[in-house]
C-alpha cells in the first residue's frame, strides 16, 4: 500500500502535516522530498576542492541550452 503524507521534521521528530489512516504500530518507510539544498559535509580540503572541479566540468558538460524555456516568478513559485 502507498500513501503520500506530508510531514515537518522538527526537534527529531516527523509532525503530520495532512491526516493519515494508519493502524497503530505500523512500520512505514520514508521517501524525503525536500526544497532545501543541503550541501554535502566535506571536511577534507582537497576532498572539496575535487568535488567542487568535478561539480564545474558536469555543469560545462550539460549546459543549459540558448533555446530553454523561461520560467516564471509564478512557475518558480506555483502553489498547490
Amino acid at each position: 500500500m502507498s500513501q503520500a503524507i506530508k510531514a515537518v521534521y522538527r526537534s527529531g521528530t516527523f509532525i503530520l502535516q495532512t491526516d493519515c489512516d494508519l493502524p497503530e504500530g505500523v512500520e512505514v518507510e520514508l521517501l524525503v522530498q525536500s526544497s532545501q539544498v543541503i550541501p554535502p559535509k566535506i571536511t577534507d580540503l582537497a576532498a572539496r576542492q575535487n568535488f567542487l572541479m568535478q561539480l564545474v566540468e558536469r555543469m560545462q558538460e550539460a549546459p543549459i541550452p540558448s533555446d530553454a524555456p523561461r520560467f516564471t516568478r509564478e512557475m518558480l513559485h506555483e502553489r498547490g
